[in-house]
């Protein structure tokens, strides 16, 4: 299990105790795998780790919206963010939809022959860019909680996947045989096909008030799990100064939704910034995070649980500049 891990050695999670425990059980029950690694990797920091798993269980499963729906738009977002093991993951899934035409047809790279789908997929690529969308949304407003939740529960994870996890979904990526996707998803077709009460995963989240949640949430669980991980995600900010939350902030307050070009233009040099080039690097290309960046910024006291920080603020200062697109989008439809 360790080598799924790039930069970090979490506990094995057997040994969980607390809230870490808690929600290894919530998530074998309600997802359907244990001890999933996209989850583990956050483990030494478990408020960040109850905070993400809260969001995709309120959105994704237990959110309005039809399963399929949902999984296409984070097919979609995944798609975008260029993480090819979150792609697997939602074409086995779609498998356990019972949706195993659609699932093929994806991992063909064609597109659904259902138009509502693949205007569906097209929304969920389409969030990576953060701009106000041009038209409706491709679901009734009453599901916004949920297809908004999902994608960015997946702009967040897929930024997690990229910087801390190598591509592996299974091993010598045995998910790239079509027998193999879908027997995966067969195996978690009862999971996934059963209804979950939504506001269980709340439970698992800090007492304290996580602050305001937002309006395109309504009065759905999405919107204190959204805020949850927003709190738990800030907390990164700290291990950076002043004056690198500014230069990461001023990036994102110009990003346009591409990926950086090979040469990292505008990017932070490793040996004068290194805290504000990870934070970046998680922000807008996690996958171009290399070894001689994690050592660069990394010292004695910073822990496993100080670089899942970092990573977390980077990656969601990326989607807060998302989420805050949406809301406008939302706003005026």
């Amino acid at each position: 299990m360790t080598t799924a891990f790039r930069y970090t050695q979490p506990l094995p999670p057997k040994s969980a105790t607390g809230r870490v425990a808690e929600v290894y059980e919530q998530l074998s029950r309600d997802f359907g795998i244990d001890e999933p690694v996209t989850f583990v990797v956050l483990s030494s920091a478990p408020e960040l780790l109850a905070a993400t798993w809260a969001l995709m269980r309120e959105s994704l499963i237990a959110g309005p919206g039809s399963r399929t729906g949902k999984e296409l738009a984070a097919f979609g977002v995944s798609q975008a963010n260029q993480c090819p093991l979150c792609v697997d993951a939602h074409t086995v899934l779609l498998h356990a939809t019972g949706d195993h035409a659609l699932a093929e047809r994806l991992a063909r790279g064609q597109l659904p022959e259902d138009e509502e789908h693949a205007r569906v997929l097209e929304w969920g690529k389409r969030t990576r860019v953060p701009s106000p969308a041009s038209k409706p949304y491709p679901f009734p407003r009453e599901q916004a909680p949920g297809y908004i939740g999902t994608a960015l529960a997946f702009h967040f994870i897929n930024r997690i996947v990229s910087a801390l996890l190598t591509e592996n979904l299974m091993p010598a990526n045995a998910q790239h045989l079509r027998v193999v996707r879908s027997l995966a998803g067969r195996s978690l077709a009862r999971t996934v096909r059963r209804p979950a009460r939504p506001g269980q995963a709340l439970a698992l989240l800090d007492r304290t008030d996580p602050g305001e949640a937002p309006a395109w949430a309504g009065d759905t669980a999405v919107g204190p799990a959204y805020a949850a991980l927003l709190r738990a995600a800030m907390v990164g900010a700290d291990l950076l100064d002043a004056e690198d939350q500014a230069v990461v902030l001023e990036r994102l307050r110009h990003w346009d939704g591409r990926h950086p070009g090979l040469g990292l233009e505008g990017f932070p040099d490793r040996r004068e910034r290194p805290g504000a080039r990870l934070a970046l690097l998680a922000a807008l290309a996690p996958y171009r995070i290399t070894d001689e960046d994690i050592a660069a910024w990394r010292r004695p006291e910073h822990t496993d649980h100080c670089l899942v920080h970092l990573v977390a603020y980077g990656a969601f200062t990326a989607v807060d500049r998302i989420e805050s697109a949406l809301s406008r989008s939302t706003a005026r439809t």
